[in-house]
């Protein structure tokens, strides 16, 4: 059942996606070009979603657990660092360089547009990346 409502979940993502055209790159660049022909769209797209999604985590303050997991995952960490600001900062030229989010370009991957599973890979890679970097950097028991 899990999985189920996570496909669910997922294709009404997807679906979401598509109908605000947040699949094509020129939406997010659009939006990024504050000097130029400026697209607000993608800002209200994300006024939508936190709407949406400040209405579920008051919902959620009320229950015990969710209805399909253990627990709630609310991220524990509550200081802004220099990695968080870096990541961020390269997480947001990567997006508008390329003019998709991981979101958008899962989404869209089907589609088959070249330069989009490139990015989709570049994505992985700094993914991966970054977790052999923090394995590199963990201190060790002996230390």
């Amino acid at each position: 059942m899990k999985n189920l409502i996570a496909l669910i979940a997922g294709v009404i993502f997807g679906f979401g996606l598509a109908v605000s055209k947040m699949l094509e790159p020129q939406k997010v660049i659009g939006f990024l070009d504050v000097t130029g022909q400026w697209d607000p769209t993608l800002g209200l797209v994300m006024v939508g979603a936190l709407i949406v999604m400040t209405i579920a985590h008051q919902l959620s303050k009320d229950m015990r657990k969710p209805l399909y997991g253990e627990y709630f995952r609310f991220p524990t960490k509550q200081k802004i660092d220099a990695p968080l600001i870096a990541g961020a900062a390269i997480f947001g030229i990567g997006w508008g360089i390329g003019g998709f989010c991981p979101g958008p370009a899962i989404t869209a991957a089907p589609l088959g547009n070249l330069p989009l599973l490139l990015g989709l890979m570049a994505y992985l890679l700094g993914v991966m990346l970054t977790m052999l970097t923090k394995q590199m950097l963990k201190p060790t028991a002996a230390a």
